[in-house]
């Protein structure tokens, strides 16, 4: 565990060192004065209207991050031909795998703290009153479906470019998010060999809208039962741990050259 948990400091002080999350939270903090100020169709002064426009930012913000974070672990260090002292020490593949992860997770997790953190300062000088009980669930499946992204990213990151990585992953996580939930009304209207390629992608692709509470969060509905909360956090770490699985499958045996590499 202790070799895990070193690989995961090391990535975080890379994203500090590369200072990926500071360019994310300008960005959205000039994002959010921008609304302020834009007040579009006279909603701008809205608290409901900053907070949904808001965490959609800090939901792509963090999918970025998640996606460009955990995608270039493998491929720079096999670049880089730090992959060689790195394995060559008391480290398995498997535990290399994990670490990689987990460090790039916590970090997009505490990147998304501060994103929602943000969020909610400029809403509440706009007198917004936070369901704080509904704000932290929300918070807490975004970053579930932040471990699944991380892991996506990582599994493809096993035998893929850098680049590829990036595109494969951020075309499956964007459509997972706005495409996947209309799969079932499109599949209604097609027929045959369409209509059964639109269901295995509907039930293979992870679902994302289940991580999103904004709705509940902007409309005053309240938290979530605590049993459904509990089965979607369960669906999360289940999709996690298979890519995960998946990762390691694809790498433990993968073979390196320096001639290659280097």
């Amino acid at each position: 565990m202790r070799r895990v948990l070193t690989i995961a400091r090391i990535v975080w002080l890379e994203m500090i060192r590369r200072k990926d999350f500071y360019v994310l939270a300008i960005i959205l903090a000039a994002l959010l004065f921008m609304l302020l100020t834009a007040d579009v169709f006279g909603l701008g002064s809205t608290p409901r209207y900053l907070v949904d426009s808001g965490l959609l930012m800090a939901w792509i913000a963090s999918s970025v991050l998640a996606v460009f974070l955990v995608g270039r672990q493998l491929p720079a260090e096999e670049r880089d031909g730090t992959v060689f002292p790195l394995l060559a020490k008391p480290i398995s593949r498997g535990q290399l795998i994990v670490g990689k992860w987990l460090g790039g997770w916590l970090a997009c997790a505490a990147a998304t703290a501060v994103f929602y953190l943000l969020v909610t300062a400029v809403a509440v000088l706009r007198e917004w009153s936070p369901d704080w009980l509904t704000l932290l669930q929300c918070w807490t499946l975004h970053v579930c479906a932040l471990a699944v992204m991380s892991a996506l990213a990582l599994a493809f990151s096993t035998r893929l470019t850098y680049g590829a990585v990036v595109t494969m992953a951020l075309v499956i996580i964007g459509g997972s998010i706005w495409m996947l939930p209309q799969v079932p009304t499109l599949a209604m209207y097609a027929s045959g060999l369409r209509m059964d390629a639109m269901l295995l992608l509907y039930y293979l692709l992870p679902h994302f809208e289940l991580f999103d509470m904004r709705r509940r969060l902007v409309h005053d509905w309240g938290p979530v039962d605590w049993t459904i909360f509990a089965r979607i956090a369960a669906y999360a770490a289940l999709l996690a741990a298979l890519l995960l699985v998946v990762a390691w499958l694809s790498y433990r045996h993968k073979m390196f050259r320096r001639s290659e590499l280097l």
